[in-house]
């Protein structure tokens, strides 16, 4: 399931190069994949190699910016139901990313936020963890890390049958863009360096899933923990619905422009870059 030794290679190469031509500390550096591409895997293995070096380095996840339940059932019942699932962006409390990268620009301690993604809940303060700062290096990973938003005359099509039953008018689309055109673009204006783990088809997407699902699963009842709040697999098969219209954009548009792509194969070995 996780990213193959290869691409970490590939990626530390690039960003060290980057950090050694470049006078910004902290450097941000973004990660954008697909689901299970092996995004949180690769930023593991970077922050231990860096900090190895000698770097200070602060891991951030946009999944770890996630609004709470109850505060998406609030969206769900002002902007579009479909907000009440977290995932795509407007379900992200962007000023709270911003916060963050500016609290590890300056010394002292910052606490990162943790998201209890089977509670469907941000942890307590007390329980995020603490990094020392200054940072060297922020990692900055998340499916839609960079993402740009698509042009209005795009959003009109369904693209699957989840706009098409429960969006038909096209205003939780026009919504998320909406989104990526504000506040997201802010956040993402702070990246250094950008890096596209990109997966070969959005096909591949709802199996990647359900394998860390499994995987997750398997971890938990060999520590003797409770699997409750873990998805089935109709259940990702309708999760990943909400991810699809931004991911075939993303896979579209942002290798044009990214600082580093990675293309996978179906086992997330890295097949080509650019």
């Amino acid at each position: 399931m996780a990213a193959v030794p290869e691409t970490a290679d590939i990626v530390e190469r690039a960003l060290r190069a980057k950090i050694a031509a470049a006078a910004k500390s902290p450097f941000v550096m973004g990660i954008c994949g697909a689901q299970g591409s092996g995004k949180s895997t690769l930023a593991d293995t970077l922050q231990k190699r860096l900090v190895a070096s000698g770097y200070k380095v602060a891991l951030l996840s946009l999944d770890d910016l996630y609004f709470s339940k109850d505060e998406r059932q609030r969206l769900a019942a002002t902007v579009h139901p479909l907000f009440r699932t977290r995932g795509v962006p407007g379900t992200h409390d962007v000023a709270l990313g911003e916060a963050v990268l500016d609290d590890l620009a300056r010394e002292g301690v910052t606490r990162l936020p943790r998201f209890d993604k089977r509670r469907d809940m941000r942890l307590p303060h007390d329980a995020w963890d603490a990094v020392d700062g200054p940072a060297d290096i922020i990692l900055f990973e998340g499916w839609c890390v960079g993402a740009r938003p698509q042009a209005d005359d795009e959003l009109a099509a369904p693209v699957n049958s989840l706009e098409r039953d429960e969006d038909p008018d096209g205003a939780w689309r026009r919504a998320v863009n909406g989104a990526l055109r504000g506040d997201y673009r802010r956040l993402f204006d702070r990246l250094h360096m950008l890096v596209l783990l990109a997966a070969p088809s959005f096909d591949v997407v709802a199996g990647w899933r359900i394998e860390q699902e499994a995987t997750l699963r398997h971890n938990l009842e060999a520590r003797g923990e409770s699997t409750d709040g873990l998805m089935s697999d109709v259940d990702i098969a309708r999760f990943v619905l909400f991810y699809e219209r931004l991911t075939r954009h993303i896979l579209e548009e942002m290798p044009g422009r990214a600082d580093l792509v990675i293309r996978l194969d179906a086992a997330r070995r890295p097949v080509a870059t650019n």
